[in-house]
């Protein structure tokens, strides 16, 4: 075999994505379905089934660098943060928002939890100003 016959083989069979990813992978990548269904995991096998993407762990990330940014500006970076969702979820409230995609669904109990984190925050920054001498 030549590398001209090698080059047409290879070209002409599945993707390299297909073979590790699975089909849903290539899918995902050109946004077209893949020709050949022999390398997708049958239904229920556990695998990604062809209709659903596969999950995106975007929220991680944000969580990650939520994290950072309240490890870098300590109390400041949470009076920031709650004060910002609590001005989110009190227009939500006042537009109809009832329940919540929240871990506490209830939109009430939302608004509590970020004011606790709020004046927690502030208590935060109080106790640095003083312990450092500033107040």
């Amino acid at each position: 075999m030549s590398a001209e016959d090698d080059a047409r083989r290879i070209a002409s069979g599945p993707l390299p994505s297909e073979l590790v990813g699975g089909a849903a992978g290539a899918a995902a990548h050109d946004g077209e379905r893949p020709a050949s269904s022999a390398t997708a995991p049958p239904e229920g096998a556990g695998g990604v089934g062809e209709d659903q993407a596969p999950f995106d762990p975007l929220r991680l990330c944000i969580f990650a660098t939520i994290a950072l940014l309240g490890w870098l500006a300590g109390p400041a970076a949470l009076v920031v943060f709650a004060a910002a969702g609590f001005a989110g979820y009190w227009r939500a409230r006042r537009a109809g928002l009832t329940r919540s995609k929240c871990y506490l669904r209830d939109t009430r109990l939302v608004l509590a939890y970020l004011a606790v984190l709020t004046v927690a925050g502030l208590w935060g920054i109080y106790s640095l100003l003083t312990r450092g001498g500033l107040l």
